[in-house]
């Protein structure tokens, strides 16, 4: 049996699902209009923010190693924003990409796996991001469990393994290991490689979720679950997949946050989870899933980025970094409730 556009044979049309309760899987021109809109106005508060960065810290903000700095910044979390716009998107959640993160780091430089060179530090921290949250996954999808729940265990789990194994103390990467290093402080066109590490998993990610049939089965899960599974879709394997995919993207975050700060540590990634869930969230991503872009999730990083850089250049508090985000993340739900009520 082949799954076709239509459907697959015995199950409705994709017409009839339309007209029906299953409309969230359609995704038409109204659609992309929106979500373009959404971007353009991304666009413009990046642009905002700069003429505020212009006005107020002339002699900082628009040098060119600021600016640099503020890419790197975004690299970690906008590598693990991409893993979670799909979990999203495909209607969970996961609040354990921070931990998951920590561990990858800690594990990755332990003295055991620094012994091995940096290719297996790397090759440990994707591993442990992936089986992290194969095991949430494996959770949700077999075990039946509201990702809530799971993603909450795994973050408690993960961090606490992480204290554990490094006795809560930072892990120093080794000289003899500093082609980890390197990613950071070698650049290329002026831009450090974990920028361009970056780029790469963002364009992978727009490329899977926009190009392939697990970017359609992703919308489909996330829009009405139920419809998947009547098309033919294996709603759990691509569930149990959607997680993986995310414990991935925070092995990869883990060796950047390696290679900009030379270190493991159980502190890394705190309160990443919530930094990525507020820029899937203001980039358009509905919470309820079905619909989402990654370009724009990255737009919400990169909002957020601007915003620290700018909080920390005029020697502004962390509470208020914090305020003014809760501000702007609560404006962007009500904004997607409002465009939900509004007629298509």
């Amino acid at each position: 049996m082949t799954e076709t556009d239509a459907g697959v044979r015995g199950a409705p049309a994709r017409g009839a699902w339309a007209k029906g309760p299953l409309r969230p899987l359609r995704r038409d021109g109204a659609g992309r209009g929106a979500g373009e809109f959404r971007h353009l106005g991304l666009v413009a508060a990046l642009a905002l923010l700069a003429v505020v960065g212009v006005v107020t810290e002339p002699d900082n903000f628009p040098t060119s190693g600021n600016l640099v700095g503020i890419l790197a910044l975004a690299a970690t979390i906008g590598v693990i924003t991409v893993g979670q716009t799909f979990v999203i998107i495909g209607g969970g959640i996961d609040l354990s990409v921070g931990s998951v993160m920590a561990l990858a780091s800690v594990w990755a430089t332990t003295v055991a796996t620094q012994s091995y060179g940096p290719a297996v530090m790397a090759l440990c921290a994707i591993l442990v991001g992936t089986g992290a949250g194969v095991v949430s996954g494996l959770l949700i999808s077999y075990g039946r469990m509201v990702p809530f729940i799971a993603t909450l265990a795994m973050l408690v789990s993960a961090r606490g393994l992480a204290q554990r194994m490094s006795d809560r103390r930072t892990q120093l990467i080794r000289p003899e290991n500093d082609a980890i290093e390197s990613l950071s402080t070698t650049k290329v066109l002026g831009l450090p490689l974990v920028v361009y590490i970056f780029a790469a998993v963002a364009v992978a990610g727009w490329v899977l979720l926009n190009r392939t049939t697990f970017g359609r089965r992703t919308f489909a899960v996330g829009g009405n679950p139920e419809a998947a599974r009547l098309a033919g879709i294996d709603v759990r394997r691509h569930t149990l997949l959607l997680y993986a995919l995310s414990g991935f993207c925070c092995g990869v975050a883990a060796i950047i946050i390696m290679a900009r700060t030379t270190t493991g540590s159980s502190t890394h990634g705190d309160l990443y989870e919530l930094d990525a869930i507020a820029a899937v969230i203001i980039g358009g991503t509905l919470l309820t899933g079905g619909r989402g872009t990654v370009a724009g999730s990255i737009l919400g990083v990169l909002v957020f980025t601007v915003i620290t850089n700018l909080f920390i250049l005029n020697g502004l508090q962390t509470s208020d970094q914090l305020i003014a985000k809760g501000v702007i993340i609560g404006i962007a739900v009500l904004l997607q409730r409002r465009g939900l009520r509004s007629p298509t």
